[in-house]
């Protein structure tokens, strides 16, 4: 059996690069397997203007680059590899890439969620140009232009409703003739003055060139397509955890989500932390806080379980 280590990090992103940063600041010597999309999100986010302490705000690769540069300075060992296999059912926990296998006395899982896109090679061209998953990211950007969200429940109302304290206008585009969000968030869409929602229709493609100009929508009766001038397009129908990995291993919720109690998994020393098990905030420094959480606890774990 390989010798067991102190603590894995599986996945990156700033939850994983933070729970990096604090458990080797712990002399825990973590090991991570960032994973071949290491960074997570924020590698597809150009300007990120909300992380404390960037008043001219930063990049979002450049921001991942400075917390795995520090996650290393402080002894954390980085793989960039994916994991194949794991096996919580006893300890030291099983870890393995391919047919490497790592032991571990605690685990922390940071794989994050992968936000679900449309599929249209004109939305993947334009993806951080005016093309986004996240309005409280990047709608900041748009202030008093016209932007289009994509989507129909909770998540979708929701942008679109934040979208239009900042834009000029928010058109909602639906594939079916009535929203699945909530009946206090549908109420509010409709009564807002600055939504209007096109509804039984698709996106066809987004129009522009290096920036969106325009949202070509087809309705799904009639087969017209309709181009919406807009500056930016919101992609919002969901998103998927990426848990895979930990089926049958861990308690997931109905959505795939990790069942969670502050960092701490329904396994004895397995944590969680950032967007694998949250599904409301989504937010580089919820992540990074409770990748700091992560860490603290595993810590603390360690300490009374030997």
């Amino acid at each position: 059996m390989a010798e067991a280590r102190k603590v894995i990090i599986i996945g990156s992103g700033p939850a994983g690069l933070t729970a990096a940063i604090y458990a080797a600041r712990a002399n825990l010597s973590p090991l991570m397997f960032e994973g071949w999309g290491a960074g997570g999100q924020l590698m597809l986010t150009t300007d990120v203007e909300n992380f404390p302490g960037f008043a001219q705000g930063v990049q979002g690769p450049e921001l991942m680059v400075a917390m795995r540069d520090q996650a290393e300075r402080f002894g954390t060992e980085i793989v960039t590899a994916d994991v194949t296999k794991v096996d919580f059912s006893s300890r030291p926990f099983g870890v393995w890439v391919n047919d490497t296998e790592y032991r571990a006395d605690s685990i922390i899982i940071s794989t994050g969620a992968s936000a679900r896109w449309l599929g249209l090679d004109s939305e993947e061209r334009l993806r951080g140009h005016g093309v986004s998953s996240c309005a409280t990211c990047d709608g900041f950007f748009f202030k008093d232009q016209p932007m289009v969200v994509v989507g129909g429940g909770d998540s979708a109302a929701e942008e679109a409703l934040y979208l239009a304290r900042i834009g000029s206008k928010v058109t909602l585009v639906h594939r079916r003739d009535e929203l699945r969000a909530s009946k206090v968030m549908v109420d509010r869409v409709l009564a807002s003055d600055t939504i209007d929602v096109v509804w039984n229709s698709a996106v066809d493609e987004v129009v522009g060139d290096g920036m969106v100009e325009a949202v070509r929508v087809r309705n799904l009766e009639t087969g017209e397509l309709t181009d919406i001038p807009s500056k930016a397009m919101f992609v919002a129908i969901g998103h998927t955890p990426n848990t895979e990995l930990f089926v049958g291993q861990i308690d997931l919720d109905e959505d795939g989500y990790i069942r969670a109690q502050g960092s701490r998994t329904n396994v004895e020393g397995v944590f969680v932390a950032g967007d694998v098990q949250d599904r409301i905030y989504r937010q580089a420094i919820t992540a990074a806080g409770s990748g700091c959480m992560a860490a603290i606890d595993a810590e603390r774990w360690l300490e009374a379980a030997h």
